[in-house]
């Protein structure tokens, strides 16, 4: 199993990266906003798994342990192979598909390519209880996904949105203060 990868990148696309590792470029196929945050010569770190097929051998990377989390539980429901769990993850954040199975809002999931009604009730049935506040404690978001989500909402790349709330933030900062601070901070180009 590849649990992760560290290399540089070699090429992009919108929902790919071709990252050195050693000499070996892997094909990691990954979220829009994950792809699009990287250029080539650029370092990236992801977390990945490998899926095995008869036919082929395919590598999904994430920047943080709750987007692989919630890719892999929604892999686990009926219906929900690794191209429409990443056309998931494509539409909607974490938190968002969170809310929506909290709430059994199966009809956000019908709005993403490839879902239809059967599955996106069956993906909030499958997945209730699944998804608790706080998935993915190994989270590069720590405390504060809700204002990465923002900040990626906003255009920023969700590496520097990281980086910016990572860089604002202590365990008594509320979401608006570390959303409030980290603008400040990616508005002055310092989220290095």
């Amino acid at each position: 199993m590849i649990a992760s990868v560290s290399g540089t990148v070699r090429a992009s696309s919108p929902e790919a990266l071709v990252v050195d590792v050693g000499g070996v470029g892997l094909l990691v196929n990954t979220v829009n906003r994950v792809a699009s945050s990287f250029l080539p010569s650029d370092h990236a770190e992801l977390f990945t798994v490998l899926i095995v097929r008869e036919d082929s051998l395919t590598l999904y990377g994430f920047i943080d342990q709750s987007d692989l989390q919630t890719f892999e539980l929604l892999r686990s429901v009926t219906g929900v192979g690794a191209k429409s769990a990443l056309a998931i993850l494509n539409t909607l954040s974490v938190s968002q598909i969170r809310d929506a199975v909290s709430q059994e809002a199966d009809s956000v999931f019908k709005g993403v390519t490839g879902i239809g009604s059967k599955t996106a009730k069956l993906i909030t049935l499958s997945l209730a209880g699944k998804l608790p506040a706080g998935l993915g404690g190994q989270s590069k978001q720590g405390n504060h996904p809700v204002a990465i989500d923002a900040l990626v909402g906003l255009g920023y790349k969700e590496k520097d949105a990281v980086r910016a709330v990572e860089s604002v933030s202590n365990a008594e900062s509320s979401e608006k203060e570390v959303l409030r601070l980290a603008l400040q901070l990616l508005a002055r180009g310092n989220a290095n």
